[in-house]
């Protein structure tokens, strides 16, 4: 049986329903894609960026505590996360999209 988003540490119950809309339904397909894939989906569905939220993520993929990283690895990091998030976070496009997807214009992804 696969197992949930929320069996990876530091990640529970709020990222796996985010995970869900985005499309990553397991701890596993969230693993595959990685953490800079997985979070530009989740920008890319409406989730606003916080580094906190991509730090966790990464963190949590790597089976360590949250805040286990410092200085030029988290450096390193937040670096990684401003170029995801200039990437896929477009606050209007992702606004739009959500009601789209809310109203049922959009097939389910």
């Amino acid at each position: 049986m696969p197992a949930p988003v929320s069996s990876i540490r530091n990640l529970g119950p709020a990222f796996e329903a985010a995970c869900l809309a985005a499309g990553i339904p397991t701890a596993e397909a969230l693993r595959e894609l990685g953490a800079d894939a997985a979070y530009a989906k989740l920008l890319r569905t409406g989730t606003k960026p916080h580094f906190i939220g991509y730090y966790v993520l990464v963190m949590g993929l790597q089976d360590r505590p949250w805040n286990d990283c410092k200085g030029a690895e988290k450096t390193a990091l937040r670096k990684r996360f401003d170029a995801i998030k200039a990437e896929a976070f477009d606050a209007d496009r992702a606004g739009f999209e959500r009601m789209m997807d809310q109203i049922g214009v959009r097939p389910a992804r």
